[in-house]
């Protein structure tokens, strides 16, 4: 408990994780000897937050549970929850998890690499502002393409940032954006984060803060690679 204040943390490993060409879903393929979730699951533990619900896949509960974490469930994890069909379905019932917290963080668990400081800045900005996202400036000059993949307009690289996750909200704020789109469903069309729901739909400024270029999602095979030798250059 932060100051009072009770944090609450959902994290996502729901997902098929189709780019990775394995059999094996990427949030449980091996990372330097480990189930790769488990490395966002042991920062979580080691931070302020004071509950933690995984979402995983349909049936796939028990195997999580006595496979990936081998029986032995961290301390602050309080559920594991079947995910839905869309990344929001899966965030929507960690959400139904935890209904007695204050601040709530959103983290993919394909992002291993997270570390305190990163989790500590998405608390305290979600403390003063209500809505946060983890971001870092893009280092790579972005063109928007046409329908036939020509270069239609370069955008403002000093204006573009890369989102990542943690994303952290106010719990009663974004269990109310996610009410209202679950209860509609052409507010769901093109929705790719949280940040979306609650600007969206609730219409809320959401603040950047400083998240990690370590801080990268594995979505293919050269993804487990440089996070492999990230977790070797840190010892």
């Amino acid at each position: 408990m932060l100051d009072g204040k009770k944090i609450g943390v959902v994290v996502l490993a729901a997902g098929k994780g189709r780019r990775m060409q394995s059999e094996i879903q990427k949030q449980y393929m091996t990372l330097a000897g480990r189930p790769l979730i488990t490395y966002a699951l042991s920062a979580f533990e080691e931070s302020e937050a004071d509950e933690i619900v995984l979402v995983v896949g349909g049936g796939e509960e028990d195997y999580v549970r006595e496979v990936i974490l081998r029986g032995k469930i961290p301390g602050k994890i309080c559920a594991v929850t079947a995910g839905g069909k869309e990344r929001y379905h899966s965030v929507y019932e960690g959400l139904k998890k935890l209904t007695n917290c204050d601040i709530v963080l959103i983290h993919d668990g394909a992002r291993p690499l997270v570390d305190q400081a990163v989790i500590a800045r998405t608390i305290r900005g979600a403390l003063t502002d209500g809505a946060c996202v983890a971001a870092m400036p893009v280092k790579d000059t972005i063109k928007v393409a046409d329908d036939d993949s020509c270069a239609e307009v370069t955008l403002d690289r000093s204006r573009l940032w890369q989102i990542q996750t943690p994303q952290a909200f106010s719990y009663p704020l974004i269990r109310e954006a996610y009410e209202r789109m679950m209860a509609d469903e052409s507010l769901q069309k093109g929705i790719t984060d949280d940040a979306m729901v609650v600007e969206t739909i609730l219409h809320c400024r959401v603040r950047l803060v400083e998240g990690s270029y370590e801080n990268l999602k594995v979505t293919t095979p050269e993804d487990l690679v440089v996070a492999e030798a990230l977790l070797h250059s840190r010892g």
